[in-house]
């Protein structure tokens, strides 16, 4: 069997069985759990709830944090010639229309997210099978449909982004990595918080929050008090 190391001993005493109702201690501790020799990708992990299955319980929605997630995307813009410009001028890595219709029912995806103008969504249709199930099929209700490219541009790049709550319930969010200072750290996860809580599906009944963890990619879970958010 593996040995434990002290320092590995002492993060597992601190992290379980124990709440944390002090947010300022749990992002450092989280931060001295970022041992990998990478920088690890910063989670919160919220139960909810809520059953999905029923329209008025299902939470999906965009938010875009103080300090972004230090992740830069990769965005592609399906709209008419005559937008091109503005889409290239505004920050687009990929503009195209039927090519890039094209290269998308091949298979060919190279980017993040894929934002479209209102026009081209018919086209769109076919593609339902590939999107959809990697989460890229633009929406009006996620910002991903638009008239405005410009400005719908400038927010994701900025760091906009879109979560929902799964089939079970729960919300899995990234909102930052462990080189962050404890403070953008903190003001990232009161932002998103916010975000859950401001979009409370009307279906709620009693107590929305289960629990919240929040975590680093290679380390444990913290569990937080719910209180600490008030």
């Amino acid at each position: 069997m593996r040995k434990i190391s002290r320092r590995q001993k002492e993060i597992r005493e601190k992290t379980q069985n124990n709440i944390y109702s002090n947010l300022d201690e749990a992002i450092k501790l989280l931060k001295e759990t970022a041992t990998a020799k990478f920088v690890e990708t910063v989670e919160l992990h919220a139960n909810l709830n809520i059953d999905p299955k029923y329209a008025n319980q299902q939470l999906r929605t965009t938010v875009t944090l103080p300090n972004g997630v230090g992740k830069t995307i990769q965005i592609a813009v399906l709209t008419n010639e005559a937008n091109f410009s503005e889409a290239n001028d505004n920050g687009a890595d990929i503009v195209g229309n039927e090519e890039l219709i094209q290269d998308i029912s091949q298979g060919i995806i190279d980017f993040d997210l894929l934002i479209a103008t209102p026009e081209m969504m018919p086209k769109l249709a076919k593609l339902g099978r590939v999107l959809g199930p990697k989460g890229l099929m633009p929406s009006p209700k996620s910002g991903t449909v638009t008239t405005d490219l410009s400005s719908t541009l400038s927010d994701f790049k900025k760091g906009k982004f879109e979560y929902k709550a799964d089939k079970t319930g729960n919300v899995h969010v990234s909102f930052g990595k462990s080189n962050f200072s404890e403070v953008e750290l903190l003001e990232n996860l009161l932002a998103l918080y916010n975000s859950i809580e401001q979009n409370r599906p009307s279906g709620v009944k009693g107590k929305y929050f289960k629990t919240i963890y929040i975590c680093n990619t290679m380390g444990p879970s913290i569990k937080l008090d719910l209180d600490a958010f008030a």
